[in-house]
């Protein structure tokens, strides 16, 4: 079982994998960094000085000792949304890059000359 298990673990599929997520996650918080700290703050301004990540709707205010608030954060949903977008746009562009680099078609083979010796012979003897 051990040894089934080393195979699996040391396949190059599950190494790639593992890259993936860790470049993947860093990636992530590149992109977090990028919404929050430089796209948000000119648009927010652009629309009247909002901070989008205090942004909210308040369902039940908070209590005398400051606790207790019931809110719907959508400022922060916003941030997350555009962070998405950004995320699933750059690897949109990635695949299809790869995509490209795959999918040229390979050029036909070049027909053997017995083969075209022999659709020579038979072009003859059909006439």
């Amino acid at each position: 079982m051990l040894e089934e298990f080393k195979e699996f673990a040391l396949k190059g599929s599950v190494v790639d994998l593992a890259v993936g997520v860790i470049i993947g996650a860093a990636f992530g918080k590149i992109v977090s960094s990028l919404v929050e700290n430089i796209l948000m703050p000119p648009l927010g301004l652009l629309i009247g000085g909002v901070d989008f990540s205090q942004l909210r709707i308040v369902l039940k205010a908070a209590g005398a000792d400051g606790k207790g608030e019931v809110a719907i954060g959508y400022g922060v949903f916003l941030q997350n949304s555009v962070n998405f977008l950004i995320i699933a746009w750059a690897l949109f562009i990635v695949i299809q890059g790869m995509n490209r680099l795959k999918s040229k078609p390979e050029p036909p083979a070049k027909t053997p000359e017995d083969v075209l010796l022999l659709r020579e012979i038979r072009d003859s003897l059909k006439r």
